[in-house]
């Protein structure tokens, strides 16, 4: 199958040509990029040596689509919006990576301060939670912070048993993207934890609208931190429910939900950024508190794969009718 990916020179693009350039049922056909024109992919992507001597091309839309049968688009929220009309109508399946299809349209205009000139009906990427992904022609990748969030509670607000969900998120600095800024500049990173919008981060939106479609009216806050690592995001779920579980009714609730979900792997101990580092996996633990109406539940994926590129390519195996598992099934990198 022949894919494109529009806007490859940023992590995003640079993870999902790592993983592309390996998958048995793939040509990576073209990759854009409007600075870099003409460049060897792997001049920028120097991990890419040997792998590929392609160059980036500056092409429209259209010129992507008519030699293509998916496309990625990974490209700044607000700019997806201009070039995913255009492939869907031209009869490509097309993975969103930015935030323009994840929302509906007036709560997307809201949380991101900007008019939606062109909305259209997508499938939501978390595919442990969509299996209609199957069946997509658009589908809008999830924000890395609500993958780890959302995983590690779903099971419980399921249930019906949750009154609220408090996500303490901690990230790696490359969810910021290649641009280098204040917050990514190595003295201010370095020896450090920051947290940054407390209460109005973006992601949020994402956590509620799909918490909300388990078990409407849960209540669900978030605050995220960066900490001075290049990946991963672990998160912790304090999640406060209304009656009291055992540990065993816990496991049984996701060990259920989560039945033949190959990337979802739930622990007996507590996950670690370096046991999911390289790879599409999402690790879950939990804990009891005795005593109390709180269960913590932590989760650990790698922001780029299962947060970003990794789970693109996931949602790209159901939709094209391969194997989920397939370019992505390797074991993570550790230490």
């Amino acid at each position: 199958m022949k894919v494109g990916i529009i806007g490859a020179s940023g992590y995003t693009g640079g993870e999902l040509l790592r993983l592309l350039l390996m998958h048995p049922r793939v040509k990576v056909e073209c990759a854009t990029s409007r600075r870099f024109e003409e460049k060897p992919l792997a001049s920028v992507h120097s991990h890419l040596s040997g792998f590929t001597d392609a160059v980036f091309e500056n092409l429209t839309p259209r010129e992507v689509a008519d030699r293509c049968d998916l496309v990625f688009t990974a490209v700044p929220h607000g700019a997806a919006m201009k070039v995913v009309p255009e492939l869907v109508e031209a009869g490509v399946k097309v993975i969103d990576l930015s935030a323009d299809y994840r929302l509906p349209r007036e709560t997307f205009e809201k949380v991101y301060g900007m008019v939606h000139i062109a909305p259209m009906e997508a499938v939501f990427g978390l595919c442990e939670l969509h299996p209609e992904v199957a069946s997509a022609t658009l589908c809008a990748n999830p924000g890395c912070y609500p993958t780890g969030a959302v995983l590690a509670a779903a099971p419980l607000v399921a249930q019906g048993v949750v009154e609220r969900v408090v996500f303490d998120s901690k990230s790696g600095i490359s969810g910021a993207g290649a641009e280098p800024t204040s917050a990514t500049h190595y003295p201010n990173v370095a020896q450090n934890v920051v947290a940054y919008r407390l209460t109005t981060h973006r992601h949020l939106a994402e956590m509620r609208m799909e918490l909300s479609r388990l078990f409407e009216g849960t209540k669900v806050s978030f605050t995220p931190h960066v900490i001075p690592s290049v990946r991963g995001i672990l998160t912790t779920a304090h999640v406060f429910v209304r009656e009291s579980l055992s540990s065993e009714d816990i496991r049984g609730y996701y060990e259920a939900f989560y039945e033949d979900k190959p990337f979802i792997r739930l622990l007996d101990t507590i996950p670690t950024l370096s046991a999911v580092r390289g790879s599409n996996f999402c690790d879950i633990g939990f804990e009891v508190e005795k005593g109390t109406d709180r269960i913590v539940v932590v989760s650990a994926i790698d922001n780029l794969v299962k947060g970003a590129s990794g789970q693109a390519v996931q949602n790209m195996n159901l939709m094209s009718g391969f194997d989920e598992v397939e370019g992505l099934w390797n074991i993570p990198v550790s230490p």
